[in-house]
């Protein structure tokens, strides 16, 4: 759609598009006339003395209205949008209904002034052949080009070529008949002298004019369907307009007596084209539809009760009471439930279930187990929002609608683009922020409605739910991940230990085993040799394998169990790395059989923390204490001496990785009285 009113994409569109100076000036000038004609008319009527009545009875006024609306409106289109062909066929509307107007007022001033009858006849033909082409041709043609400037699809264009070709047929029935523009004014030169013999023809054309609107309106509202939310605002500003003009025109159409001044609803429809196509988000045009087509349905009701009404108590109750006051108490008593109820079916076609926030949480609850983008597709739609989005850690996980183009809002209105462009809305879970919903305001609306605020406060604790599942869900896959990577990475290090260590020292001890037993018998002293060399290689490879079931899990906690291993293993850290001897206690008494992956972490944290006090502190003693409750809490605590913050290590980041693992905590650093690290596990579940 913006690309038929935007900016040229391509060299071709770009050397168009240097004509545009010469397309505004064209049409100014058109436009120009079609008001010149009317300020013309205006002038001849004073000169001929005609008053209001005379104008309104020879249809001046009405034409008049027409013709300035439909020009001055065309030549604003055509202005800004020249590449789009609405503005010029409102122009030329225009002009056919200037023309008649024109043409009406100075028929009179030529007859009065005794002009030649061929001048009269002229002008006479003129004006009544104008108007015609603007209703037969002009109008259902820029509809069926609203608003894009282009035709809904390529099968749309019979249905174009079909109007132009049967536009002809609607001038010569109004021109046929031989009516004068004016009593007492000599006929036209295309009066048909067998006009009523041509009846037929001339109820297909009548025929031909519904089914060219009707066409017209049915691509309007293809079009509204498929639109995006842009599109729609267009559509919804002519809607507006036909609304007005039918509830005007209607009774004109049908009910004798009827004002000839309702027509002035029509020039409505070119204005509401007009913003539609250059200033489409001039204010808030669901709002003044919703009241629109609200009014207008009820007074749609008002008329058939009233006109039920009248037939059924003509009879009963007009002479005791009068049928006017009784029916407009019927009338009035109908209406009074029914407004509420249509305004309530007219605000839920336009601005979705704002109104029933209990209707909006069920439908998104619904769409919860469809994921993140379902549920923000789900709060739009309810509220028909033109965009919402959902954003993560400042990444838009899920999006749906299209985003306001900061441009256009600029251009509409810029005092107020920045709260008109998205609102966002952060969402809590447990007291934190988790993430944020940005939403598009709709057209015309400076920002979002209280009732709109109070929907999406109601939806954003169970969307906040469901972000914040996400993302543990998010965490426990990349936790998955990384465990396998770990596993993969330990099997590849067996592997590469076991290929690049053991297995040349196994395949030497059976060369060195076969090459002994074929010297037995040959030269003992030196099978004896080799056999001295197979016993140091076989104990080289039983190192390898310890060394690698040590890595694997600590025997001496098989061998001892925790407590018994880690009393060894303190023993075995008994002197500093100056040599001074360090006291190391080791209080555990009570542990209850603990999992194997959790006894090897405690094992490998308390190791770990011991060795660290031997190698960096100047501790004399050190403490290691286990305690089991709802927690396996490991505590190591010196004595030494404070010397500064500590810097995270190897150690460090193994023993707190460790922790993580198995959903644990761990606290390291310095106090007054020495050194301390903690860690705690969960047992509860285990």
């Amino acid at each position: 759609m913006n690309a038929a009113v935007g900016a040229p994409s391509s060299p071709a569109a770009g050397r168009r598009d240097s004509s545009r100076p010469a397309r505004q000036m064209l049409a100014g000038g058109l436009g120009g006339f079609a008001i010149a004609e009317v300020i013309a008319a205006l002038v001849f009527a004073a000169v001929i003395g005609w008053g209001w009545q005379d104008l309104l009875d020879a249809f001046v006024v009405t034409n008049g209205l027409m013709g300035l609306t439909f020009g001055l409106c065309g030549l604003v289109i055509a202005w800004h949008r020249p590449a789009n062909p609405v503005g010029w066929l409102f122009i030329a509307d225009g002009i056919g209904h200037a023309t008649t107007a024109f043409g009406g007022t100075l028929a009179p001033l030529l007859a009065d002034a005794g002009a030649p009858m061929t001048t009269q006849r002229v002008i006479g033909t003129l004006a009544l052949a104008a108007w015609p082409w603007s209703i037969g041709l002009f109008l259902p043609l820029a509809l069926l080009y609203f608003p894009t400037g282009r035709l809904l699809s390529p099968r749309w264009r019979w249905a174009s070529i079909g109007i132009i070709v049967t536009a002809p047929l609607f001038v010569l029935e109004m021109v046929g008949s031989g009516d004068t523009i004016a009593p007492g004014l000599p006929r036209g030169y295309l009066a048909i002298s067998s006009y009523d013999e041509l009846r037929p023809l001339w109820t297909a054309t009548e025929l031909r004019n519904l089914v060219a609107f009707l066409l017209a309106i049915t691509c309007l509202l293809i079009r509204y369907r498929r639109a995006d939310e842009m599109g729609r605002r267009q559509l919804l500003w002519l809607l507006l307009a036909s609304v007005i003009a039918v509830l005007f025109v209607t009774p004109w159409a049908f009910i004798a007596g009827t004002p000839i001044l309702v027509l002035l609803a029509i020039p409505l429809i070119p204005a509401s084209v007009a913003v539609a196509i250059v200033r489409y988000q001039l204010l808030d045009i669901r709002l003044v539809v919703s009241r629109a087509l609200t009014w207008a349905l009820l007074s749609l009701v008002a008329i058939g009760a009233y006109a039920a009404l009248v037939a059924l108590l003509d009879s009963l109750i007009a002479s005791q009471v009068g049928r006017s006051a009784a029916v407009t108490v019927f009338v009035a008593l109908i209406i009074a439930p029914v407004l509420p109820r249509l305004q309530h079916l007219v605000d839920r076609a336009l601005y979705g279930d704002r109104n029933d926030p209990a209707r909006v949480a069920s439908r998104v609850g619904e769409q919860l187990s469809a994921g993140l983008p379902g549920v923000v597709a789900a709060i739009r739609s309810a509220l028909r929002l033109p965009y919402a989005a959902l954003i993560v850690d400042n990444k838009i996980v899920a999006e749906d609608g299209t985003p306001p183009d900061a441009d256009a809002l600029l251009a509409a209105a810029p005092q107020t683009v920045e709260s008109r462009a998205l609102v966002p809305l952060d969402l809590e879970y447990g007291g934190q922020v988790v993430g944020s919903l940005e939403v598009g305001v709709r057209s015309g609306e400076s920002s979002l409605s209280s009732a709109d605020r109070d929907v999406l406060a109601l939806v954003a604790v169970p969307l906040a739910v469901a972000v914040h599942a996400t993302r543990l869900s998010n965490e426990l896959q990349s936790s998955r991940e990384k465990l396998v990577s770990a596993r993969e990475e330990e099997r590849r290090r067996i592997r590469r230990d076991l290929h690049d260590g053991l297995g040349p020292t196994l395949t030497g001890i059976a060369f060195t085993a076969d090459a002994a037993a074929n010297l037995v018998t040959t030269d003992a002293a030196r099978a004896h040799e080799l056999l001295a060399t197979l016993r140091a290689d076989t104990r080289t490879a039983i190192s390898d394998v310890r060394r690698l079931v040590d890595d694997l899990r600590p025997p001496a906690l098989d061998e001892l169990g925790l407590v018994g291993a880690l009393r060894q293993r303190a023993d075995q850290l008994s002197f500093r790395a100056d040599g001074a001897f360090i006291q190391v206690d080791v209080s555990a008494d009570g542990l209850p059989v603990l999992p194997a992956a959790l006894e090897v972490a405690a094992y490998r944290i308390a190791t770990e923390a011991l060795t660290n006090v031997v190698r960096h502190s100047r501790a004399t003693s050190a403490v290691l204490a286990l305690r089991c409750g709802t927690d396996l809490e490991i505590d190591v605590s010196d004595d030494g001496p404070p010397n500064g913050a500590w810097r995270p290590g190897v150690g460090l980041h193994a023993m707190r990785e460790r922790a993580a693992e198995l959903g644990g905590k761990f606290e390291a650093g310095p106090t007054a009285r020495g050194g301390v690290v903690h860690a705690s596990f969960p047992l509860a579940h285990r």
